[in-house]
């Protein structure tokens, strides 16, 4: 009997080999070619060059060379349009950091790499600013008109009906009023002089509560989210909740006349009638500073939203800027010849904007304070008593009863005696106590002796919110979230310096501060002694022996000096001879046993 050998097993395919017969298979053209697939070897590298291969048998195939074949209909990759320079340096982080100063090789990569993801960061939000549809507009008057003749009531009849909702006028029997926006521009809080307190949500008309404090109001302040504000009262600050109940009193904040708050600290500063600035953390319940600054009754207070200084205004007509961990000012300015009357702020914390009884009105770079001469300087018919500046730049500026904004004054360089126009006038129906531009909107809240009033100021906010950061419409979820969040990331009040980037250097110490270092070391005198002998009785001692006990002591702490001295010198002698000689060879111990060593061989001379 023959024996048959036994069929063989088929080998499993693999995926790549089941696609490539599949292929193989199926597609094929009408002139007996085929369109075959290659795949690299590299499964996750998927090549899209296609072949052409004759139908014969797989064992008699030739084999050629890979041809690649462009497709006619293939469209080219659209290049990226570069970016202007301008656009980068508006969200620049900083210059770039060196490595060369870096030691090891491992942070010189790593410095390397967070440099690159910097710069991919700044070039992804500069392209960014294309999403922002939203545009800041402005109006706009014919020939031998100006903005400034168009009256509310006009405006607010030729813009949609969302926006002429938002022009509306309160009137109230308790006044004078203080009132405040919150971070996101979307809550109002109003005080009367007379007790009377009110917030709610200005948008939808929406009451949180109103009550009557029963006592003089001085200011009021919202806190780090719109359920909690401070209402400055009579003696003592109070603390309330949205719906008025009343959470806390503090009553080392005492005679308080100005409040302001710091969001990213958590701070709530206060200065009274006595002349002392104060910084309460909300988060803790501890006042951080509180000290007399010397400059009397404090009227005139703002914050600096870029490094968080306070900026209080005096009768001297000079600015000072206090941190709360430092007792005298950081820095000085001379800013008028008379009394300060008003000052504020711009948002992004460069400009500085003060009036006072000499009618002028001058605008400051806080960046560059070496330099005594205003950016802007121009004459007002009467002294400004309210200031203020919007997101986009816009000045207003109230004198009594009579209001008006200016568009262009931030960006207009040098002090000119000329006219200026200004963008919107506005008299009120009475004197006016308190000026806010509410963030994120074309609105000016205007609150009087009378009531408050809400103007229209086309292109006065910032069109594009960033919702992680101020989100006008967040809900209580994601006001919790972000509460959450802003008290992970709180600043300690120690870093409040007029140069936030001083944060960022080394203290080290400069050459000559080295070398004084080292000549005090050798030339520093051996400190006085001053032994005092007890008391002994009488027979038990004389002087002399006292005296040469004396001698003795003297001269044993002067040994011990010389000792420690000597041995100083011979440190710093080493250390600066082995950084410039390199590393000095130590001689190992000698031992008994070093005879039997093998002597090294000698050198032949030639």
């Amino acid at each position: 009997m023959t024996k048959t050998a036994p069929e063989r097993r088929p080998k499993a395919k693999t995926p790549y080999k089941r696609y490539f017969d599949a292929q193989n298979d199926t597609e094929q053209d009408d002139g007996g070619l085929k369109h075959v697939k290659v795949l690299s070897k590299n499964r996750q590298n998927f090549t899209g060059d296609f072949i052409k291969m004759h139908a014969t048998p797989k064992k008699s195939r030739p084999q050629k060379p890979v041809v690649k074949r462009k497709q006619e209909d293939e469209e080219p990759k659209p290049k990226r349009n570069p970016i202007p320079e301008e656009q980068l340096k508006k969200y620049s982080r900083g210059e770039q950091v060196q490595p060369k100063g870096v030691k090891t090789r491992h942070f010189k990569e790593q410095q390397t790499r967070k440099e690159v993801y910097l710069e991919y960061a700044t070039e992804q939000a500069a392209r960014t600013e294309l999403l922002h549809l939203e545009t800041a507009g402005q109006l706009e008057a014919d020939e031998g008109e100006t903005t400034a003749e168009y009256r509310q009531s006009q405006i607010a009849d030729n813009v949609d009906l969302q926006s002429s909702a938002k022009h509306f006028n309160l009137n109230m029997e308790f006044g004078p009023y203080q009132m405040r926006y919150t971070k996101n521009g979307r809550h109002l809080l109003l005080g009367g002089r007379r007790g009377h307190v009110a917030a709610f949500d200005w948008v939808t008309k929406r009451l949180h509560c109103e009550f009557n404090a029963m006592e003089s109001v001085e200011d009021v302040q919202w806190l780090h989210v719109p359920t909690m504000y401070a209402v400055a009262q009579k003696t003592w600050v109070y603390f309330y909740d949205k719906k008025g109940t009343e959470l806390h009193c503090v009553k080392r904040l005492n005679r308080v006349n100005r409040l302001d708050f710091l969001p990213y600290h958590f701070l709530l500063a206060a200065g009274n009638s006595a002349g002392y600035a104060s910084w309460l953390d909300v988060s803790m319940g501890e006042l951080v500073g509180n000290f007399n600054t010397g400059l009397g009754d404090i009227r005139l207070m703002r914050h600096n939203p870029r490094n968080g200084v306070l900026c209080i205004g005096g009768g001297r007509g000079v600015v000072s800027m206090w941190s709360p961990k430092v007792r005298e000012p950081l820095a000085k300015l001379l800013c008028h010849s008379t009394a300060m009357t008003a000052l504020t702020v711009e948002p992004k914390g460069q400009y500085l904007v003060t009036a006072g009884l000499d009618r002028a009105v001058k605008v400051w770079d806080i960046r560059m304070l070496e330099h005594d001469k205003p950016l802007t300087h121009f004459q007002l018919r009467l002294p400004a008593n309210e200031l203020d500046v919007s997101q986009s730049g816009m000045l207003a500026l109230s004198q009594g009863n009579y209001l008006e904004t200016y568009a262009d004054l931030l960006s207009g360089g040098g002090s000119g005696s000329g006219e200026r126009l200004p963008y919107i006038r506005q008299r009120c129906d009475a004197f006016v106590h308190g000026l806010r531009f509410c963030p994120y909107e074309d609105v000016l809240g205007v609150s009087t002796a009378k009531g408050f009033q809400s103007l229209l100021v086309p292109g006065a906010g910032e069109p594009n919110f960033d919702a992680l950061e101020d989100n006008p419409y967040e809900t209580s979820k994601q006001r919790r979230e972000h509460e959450v969040h802003a008290l992970l990331e709180k600043i300690p009040p120690e870093l409040i310096t007029l140069d936030p980037q001083e944060i960022t250097g080394v203290d080290a110490p400069t050459l000559q501060e080295k070398i004084d270092a080292k000549r005090k070391l050798f030339h520093v005198k051996a400190p006085r002694i001053n032994m005092k002998s007890r008391h002994k009785m009488k027979g038990r001692g004389g002087s002399a022996k006292a005296a040469r006990n004396k001698q003795i002591v003297k001269d044993t702490k002067r040994k011990e000096f010389i000792a420690e001295v000597r041995e100083a010198k011979k440190s710093v002698i080493q250390q600066h001879t082995t950084k410039e000689g390199g590393k000095k060879k130590t001689k190992a111990p000698r031992s008994v046993l070093d005879r039997f060593k093998p002597k090294p061989p000698k050198k032949q001379k030639s």
